[in-house]
């Protein structure tokens, strides 16, 4: 049987100031800029005041290059509208997963319910790399909602998974991507036990959203903790010590440069700068928001 792979470094979620909003960062952290080909993490979990009008919340329209932005929805609905002329809300338990290519610009908002009747508003952004010979593919939308997610369950019945990207057992997730990505989503209820298959090779980490796991029956972690897996096995064993929610992310190293500007994610500064004019003048559409 294959080993279980150790724990490489817990890192606890840290807050951050995003355009007025409080939301937990556990990627980039100090001294960790990257969990080849992970990027970033961002777990946001916000309450607005009843009476909002749409477009005056969330994040607007803004521009993307040379990545995939993805959002796990828990809570809420998240409403996503781009310059490819596409309108999708999606809910709870849903995904939503856009190939940025060579350029889109969107906005994310929260459904108008929320906005409206003051709902929370919970959610999961994390960003994949993805191999320069794709970043000037054309961009993709690719919205994935709970009912359209395979979802298998653990032997003891306590823990659902969500397969979103790449193969669990003979089950695969629909959302394709440019490299190999295993994306999972855990509901343990408390007592819940649940190998994971990591597969060889892969960086690998799991976030808990709240509650707490013990890993490989040893280590306990807490909501808001990642946990970054060496690569040294194939499985991780997991138990809820209570009711919890986390998702799971590995992916195949892509080995190559990366630089960064804000929303672009490139192989070198030049195409960084590239990447703004090309917005600037309008290269990567334009998106007019419409509000009913």
């Amino acid at each position: 049987m294959s080993e279980l792979r150790s724990i490489k470094q817990i890192i606890p979620a840290f807050k951050v100031n995003m355009g007025g909003i409080i939301l937990d960062q556990a990627l980039p952290a100090r001294g960790t800029d990257q969990i080849d080909p992970f990027l970033l993490v961002h777990h946001l979990d916000h309450t607005y005041p009843a009476g909002q009008r749409q477009q005056d919340v969330g994040v607007p329209p803004h521009p993307h290059r040379g990545f995939a932005p993805v959002s796990f929805v828990f809570k809420g609905g998240v409403h996503h509208r781009d310059s490819l002329g596409k309108s999708s809300v999606i809910y709870g338990g849903g995904t939503q997963w856009m190939h940025a290519g060579k350029g889109i610009v969107h906005s994310e908002r929260p459904a108008k319910e929320v906005a409206e009747k003051g709902k929370s508003w919970e959610l999961i952004q994390f960003w994949v790399n993805v191999p320069a010979k794709y970043k000037f593919s054309e961009p993709q939308y690719l919205p994935l909602s709970y009912e359209e997610t395979p979802v298998m369950k653990s032997a003891d019945g306590k823990v659902e998974i969500g397969i979103v990207a790449g193969k669990v057992n003979t089950v695969t997730g629909p959302i394709e991507t440019f490299s190999p990505i295993l994306a999972l989503r855990m509901l343990y209820e408390k007592g819940g036990k649940l190998r994971l298959p990591v597969p060889k090779g892969y960086n690998a980490f799991i976030y808990l959203l709240d509650g707490g796991l013990t890993i490989n029956g040893k280590q306990q972690t807490k909501g808001k903790d990642l946990i970054w897996l060496s690569n040294d096995g194939e499985f991780v064993d997991t138990a809820a010590l209570e009711n919890t929610r986390a998702i799971l992310l590995a992916g195949e190293p892509i080995n190559e440069p990366v630089a960064t500007y804000g929303p672009f994610v490139m192989n070198s500064q030049a195409e960084v700068l590239q990447a703004v004019r090309d917005y600037q003048m309008g290269e990567m559409g334009v998106l007019n928001e419409i509000f009913d």
